[in-house]
Order: structure tokens, then C-alpha cells, then sequence
């Protein structure tokens, strides 16, 4: 919940217009759902969800080298991604945790466009600014005020696309393209991104063009989703989400200290790579084999369901780990999984979840994707 002022997106009177159940996420008013998560969840598997996510930051880093200098500090090797691509990367601060993590858009050898995380839009700032981005020749614009983000998530999302923009607009999976002219004449660009693990698209337009891209969507077949669905999407993939299954020391209230983690931990098999020199690189290389890793459980039996913070045990009984993130699966018939940190396990070894003081469900070691 946030404290001050809430914040609309200006899709908000879509959103009520819609029958959106309206609440509080990290200070923005957004629709954790329209009509219900299991419903919005399995559109979106099926054919094309649509979602609003304006809250998501949207930075503009620009200049001479602007690769080579991201590529200090984040754990993806930048200056090997050729223009029109995108990708995923974290950022770590100086002792080696994660800061926060984010998908960037190589435009030009010149320019650079990334997506931080809703809630940490001004520590990313803040980040940036502190290793002198001036004096490399860099600038760095904050457009999230004025931008818009749309989401269109879905196998069926090209055909809902080419009806309501036009054939021309689309763009293959982690590449990115501006609008070309379009049938609704709006300006911005696409990423073939999301958070869904479908084929799909992310949309970045002005605030006062979305509400025609948005009705445009719709109007074509799209089904509109809310936070709900959109957090058992992106479990089932094995997506982290920032401040839940990682947690930059810096802004925890001293209860999640387990979430503290670096790239290896996470266990992520893309975004990190370790043969160029970055901020906080000597954490990621210091780990023993068997530290706690990022994996993935899955119910083999029925039980109270699998909940962040609950412990996971060996079948002997010892503790060896947490679950930061976990939900009844609706496209594995409500089948329990989660994701979270546990030591010395390989895919397929069984454990036990402690989902309740007094009950303990016995799972299996996965690597996600779950589905």
C-alpha cells in the first residue's frame, strides 16, 4: 500500500468503464482483475490478454558508447546486442546484491531504452546518476510521466494486433521496431517482450494516444487482464518480480533479509554474463556449488496451498530453503507450484513444503518453466 497521493494511469476510466476491481499497487490505482484471475489467466494462454502496465518505468539512455557504458553495470554484455534487439539483465550494487532487474531496447548505437521496475523507478535514477553519466558523454531522460504501456500477451496476439493497427507493426520475439504509419496514427514503438512467457508484444505510446490503442485491442478480440492474472502468468514461467523474490538490501524493513541475492542465486539462464568486468561481479563468482539456488516446486499431493515465506524441508526433515513466490497454477488444474531459494537439490529430487503449522506437502524440484 502506498502512502501518499495515489496515482491514475491514463487508462483508468478504461479500467472502471470495464468493471476493473481497483486497488492500491505500489501507489498506482490499476484493476487486479476484470471479471476473475483464473478466467483472465487462461485467456491469455488461449488466445490474447491485454494488459495496462504504466506503472512500469520507461528510461532513455543516450550518447556516444552509451552500450559500453550500460555494460559497467549491469551483468548482460551490452555491447553484444545489435540494434533492434532487446534483453534482460540485473544490476547489482557494490557488495554484489541485486538492485533491481530490466529489459532495455538497444535502438542505435547511440540510444538505448529500459523498463524499470514500478517501484523502483527513482533508485534506478538515483543508481544511474552515480556513476557519472555526464562526464561519459551519456544522457539519461526519465519518460515514464508521459509514456504509456500496454501489454498484448497472447498466441493470438499478431492477428489482434494487424486488426486493429494495421499490417506492419509487428515485431519478432526480444526485437524492437517504432510504429510505422498505422490505421489509429499513433506514434511510439513495440517491443516483442512481456512478462507471460507468450508470444506477444509490449507498446509504448503517449499517454493521450493509449486509449485508442486500448479500445483498438479490445475491439479486435483481446481480453483485458488485471495484477491478478498477471502475477500467476508470469509464476507459472518462472519470472522473478522485483521486491518478492529479490530485495536490494538498501530497502528491506529488516524482515526479508533472505531475499538479498545476486545473479547466481537466481539461477536465471539468460542476463548474466560473467567475461565482462560489472558492478558487484566478484559476488556472483564466489559461490560454493551447493549455496541456496532459485528452483522451483511442484504439489505431487493436495495440500494447503504453497505461499511466499513458507520453509521447504528434505524429506529427513532439514531445512533447506524458502519460497518467495507461489499460487495454485490454473493451466495445471490448480496445481500447487512456487519458486523460491533452497540449497543442495537437482531437478527432480522430492522435498516438503511446510504450507501450514501442522501440514507439510511433499513437492518435486523443478527448473520453470512450470507450463
Amino acid at each position: 500500500m502506498s502512502d501518499g497521493e495515489l496515482i491514475r494511469t491514463a487508462l483508468y476510466d478504461e479500467h472502471v468503464a470495464l468493471g476493473g476491481n481497483i486497488v492500491d499497487f505500489h501507489g498506482f490505482e490499476l484493476p487486479i482483475w476484470y471479471t476473475n484471475i483464473k478466467a483472465e489467466h487462461l485467456a491469455t494462454r488461449e488466445s490474447a490478454g491485454l494488459f495496462d502496465v504504466s506503472h512500469m518505468g520507461t528510461f532513455r539512455f543516450s550518447g556516444p558508447n552509451v552500450r559500453e557504458w550500460l555494460e559497467t553495470v549491469a551483468t548482460q554484455k551490452v555491447s553484444s546486442i545489435t540494434a533492434g534487439r532487446c534483453a534482460y539483465t540485473h544490476f547489482l550494487d557494490k557488495e554484489g546484491f541485486i538492485i533491481d532487474d530490466m529489459i532495455f531496447a538497444v535502438v542505435s548505437d547511440t540510444e538505448i531504452l529500459g523498463v524499470p521496475n514500478a517501484s523502483m523507478i527513482d533508485v534506478m535514477w538515483d543508481w544511474f546518476q552515480g556513476f557519472s553519466p555526464s562526464e561519459s558523454g551519456i544522457t539519461i531522460e526519465n519518460l515514464s510521466p508521459q509514456t504509456s504501456i500496454i501489454a498484448l500477451q497472447g498466441p493470438t496476439s499478431k492477428e489482434y494486433l494487424d486488426a486493429a493497427m494495421g499490417d506492419g507493426q509487428h515485431v519478432g520475439r526480444f526485437k524492437w521496431s517504432e510504429f510505422s504509419e498505422n490505421q489509429l496514427g499513433v506514434t511510439g514503438w513495440i517491443q516483442g517482450t512481456g512478462y507471460t512467457g507468450e508470444a506477444g508484444y509490449e507498446i509504448f505510446v503517449p499517454n493521450d494516444q493509449v486509449a485508442a490503442v486500448w479500445r483498438a485491442l479490445i475491439d479486435a478480440g483481446a481480453t483485458p487482464v488485471g495484477l491478478g492474472a498477471r502475477d500467476t502468468l508470469r509464476l507459472e514461467k518462472g519470472y522473478l518480480l522485483s521486491g518478492v523474490d529479490f530485495l536490494w538490501p538498501q530497502l528491506d524493513d529488516g524482515a526479508h533479509s533472505f531475499l538479498a541475492r545476486d545473479s547466481w542465486e537466481t539461477n536465471v539462464p539468460f542476463g548474466l554474463d560473467t567475461e565482462h568486468e560489472f558492478i558487484g561481479r566478484h559476488r556472483v563468482l564466489s559461490h560454493a556449488s551447493d549455496d541456496a539456488r532459485w528452483w522451483g516446486i511442484k504439489y505431487l499431493e493436495r495440500g494447503p496451498l504453497p505461499r511466499p515465506g513458507k520453509d521447504v524441508f528434505s524429506l529427513d526433515g532439514t531445512k533447506i530453503g524458502q519460497l518467495t513466490s507461489g499460487a495454485p497454477s490454473p493451466s495445471l488444474a490448480n496445481t500447487g507450484i512456487g519458486i523460491g531459494y533452497i540449497s543442495g537439490v537437482s531437478e527432480g529430487d522430492e522435498v516438503l513444503i511446510a504450507a501450514s503449522p501442522r501440514s507439510s506437502v511433499k513437492a518435486v524440484i523443478i527448473r520453470p518453466p512450470f507450463v
